[in-house]
C-alpha cells in the first residue's frame, strides 16, 4: 500500500499561498527599488540644478532666469518630498508583506515537516513488515528441515 498523506490538499493550498505571498513580496521589493532609484535620480537632478544656478550666479543674469532656476529647484524639492513619503509608505507595505510571507512560509513548513515525519514513520513500518516477512520465511524453512 503506497504512502498517503491525509493533509495533501491542505499542503497544496499552503504551498500556493506561500508562492502568492512570495510573488507579492518580490513585487513590493521591486517597487521599493524603483522608488529608491527615482530618489537617487532626483537627488542628482537637484544637485545639477544647484550647480547650474551657482554657475549662473557667477555671471550677470536676468532675474527671470534666476527665478526659473529657483522655480525648478522648488519643484524638484516638492517632488522629492512626495517621493520620500511614497518610499515611507512602500517600506511599511514591504514590512507588512514580509510578515505575511513569513506566516505563509511558517504554515507551509509546519505541514511539510508533518509530511516528512509521517513518511519516515510509514517507511519504518514498511521496513519492519518486510523484515517480519523475511524472518517468518526463514523460520518456516528452518522448521521444514
Amino acid at each position: 500500500m503506497p504512502f498517503r498523506f491525509p493533509l495533501a490538499a491542505v499542503l497544496l493550498v499552503r504551498e500556493n499561498a506561500e508562492q502568492r505571498e512570495e510573488r507579492a513580496l518580490k513585487k513590493a521589493q521591486l517597487a521599493m527599488a524603483h522608488a529608491s532609484h527615482e530618489l537617487e535620480t532626483l537627488d542628482a537632478e537637484i544637485a545639477n540644478l544647484q550647480a547650474v544656478r551657482e554657475q549662473a550666479l557667477q555671471q550677470p543674469i536676468k532675474a527671470i532666469r534666476l527665478h526659473g532656476y529657483q522655480q525648478q529647484a522648488q519643484e524638484a524639492a516638492e517632488e522629492k518630498k512626495a517621493l520620500v513619503r511614497r518610499i515611507q509608505t512602500l517600506r511599511q507595505e514591504l514590512a507588512q508583506q514580509m510578515k505575511l510571507y513569513q506566516a505563509a512560509h511558517r504554515d507551509r513548513e509546519a505541514l511539510t515537516d508533518l509530511l516528512r515525519r509521517q513518511r519516515e514513520g510509514y517507511e519504518q513500518e514498511r521496513a519492519r513488515e518486510q523484515q517480519k516477512q523475511i524472518d517468518d520465511l526463514f523460520v518456516a524453512r528452518r522448521n521444514r528441515k
